[in-house]
């Protein structure tokens, strides 16, 4: 649903009456992510998309039986693709995808607006949606606020919102959207939830070490893939805001200094293009032993070779090394700067995501894989 935020904060500012449907999961090839939402207001006005133009038509139709007076309060849709009804469902994708349909009062869900209005200020927060489990309790939401965690809105009884608030917090952590069960245990009740986690996290961090021409390419790739860069370099001359328009901070400091008083987390990227043993060696040392997403390191074979002996005679650990993205980059033929920071971004995409990183016209099975 925080692909909408937009329309979705000013409905609910609005106590404007919508029918929002939500894709909550997804099989084969099927082009949205989970969580992608559309919604209809009583006038027929329609923002978002949960298919790209596919099932629109019929999704939309649902939503306005929402709408009507006495209609359920919310209702699970599954659209697939077979060769009776591929063209009249629109899925010739090949994919299937369930779509929750829910009306939604904002007079009734205040907890709503708010979280809306943490997502447009840019603070984190998680939205969790019953997409499973009893009929009453469908669609229902409850919203976790980054700030220290605390929650709002209720699901059922107060042992299962905790329990649904402890995994929000741990996806908003990861910044990842994705699909949770709760209960069936003593441990919070007999029921059993399944419930769509969405989250709004800050940019993930890209930390490119290196005032040159690679970084330069590289932050520019970084800022258009939505990651906060920072460029750091030791060397003043090299190191200003001028070579590195798309950087959000350009910052003239030790790699190793800089990168032990700055904050990272799992999804930070740490890409040393600095070429210098000076440089990478105490970076990298402090680097590989952070928790961080991705850790990879600019050089040839021999270059990475003489690294690796420096790193073993600086004290890091010998399983600490299969943290090391080095020579950094897919196999890409990169030769300019900015096809080799295509090669590292596309290589950070895909350890993200646990892909292969290989053509898809010679793999098999479904394109869009469920996110981790």
């Amino acid at each position: 649903m925080l692909n909408i935020t937009e329309a979705l904060h000013a409905w609910c500012r609005e106590a404007r009456l919508f029918a929002l449907a939500t894709v909550i999961q997804v099989n084969g090839s099927a082009p949205p992510p989970v969580g992608t939402s559309l919604v209809v207001d009583a006038e027929g006005n329609v923002v978002g998309s949960v298919s790209g133009g596919c099932v629109e038509s019929a999704v939309h139709e649902l939503c306005r039986q929402e709408l009507e007076p006495g209609g359920p309060p919310a209702a699970r849709a599954w659209f697939g693709y077979s060769d009776e009804d591929a063209f009249a469902v629109g899925l010739t994708c090949g994919g299937e995808l369930e779509v929750l349909v829910q009306r939604v009062d904002p007079a009734v869900e205040h907890h709503l607006a708010t979280a809306l209005d943490e997502v447009v200020s840019d603070r984190p927060v998680a939205v969790a949606q019953v997409v499973d489990g009893p009929e009453e309790l469908l669609g229902r939401t409850l919203s976790v606020l980054g700030d220290g965690g605390a929650y709002d809105g209720s699901l059922s009884d107060e042992r299962q919102d905790r329990a649904v608030a402890d995994q929000a917090r741990a996806l908003l952590r990861a910044g990842r959207t994705a699909r949770v069960e709760v209960g069936g245990s003593a441990d919070t009740r007999p029921g059993k939830l399944t419930l769509l986690v969405h989250t709004h996290a800050p940019p993930p961090r890209m930390l490119i070490f290196g005032a040159n021409d690679f970084a330069a390419a590289l932050s520019r790739a970084g800022r258009f893939l939505d990651h906060r860069v920072t460029v750091c370099d030791a060397r003043p001359v090299f190191t200003t805001p001028t070579r590195f328009p798309y950087a959000h901070e350009v910052i003239t400091d030790w790699p190793h200094r800089y990168l032990a008083a700055t904050e990272v987390d799992t999804r930070t990227a740490i890409c040393v293009l600095t070429h210098d043993a000076k440089f990478d060696i105490p970076l990298l040392r402090l680097a590989l032993g952070l928790p961080v997403g991705h850790v990879g390191a600019m050089g040839s074979r021999r270059t990475h070779a003489r690294r690796l002996e420096l790193l073993r005679e600086a004290g890091v650990p010998e399983d600490r090394f299969a943290l090391l993205h080095s020579p950094i980059g897919l196999d890409l033929g990169a030769h300019t700067p900015e096809e080799t920071a295509v090669s590292i971004a596309a290589e950070i995409i895909a350890h993200t995501d646990h892909a292969t990183g290989l053509s898809l016209s010679h793999g098999s099975g479904p394109i869009h894989r469920p996110v981790p």
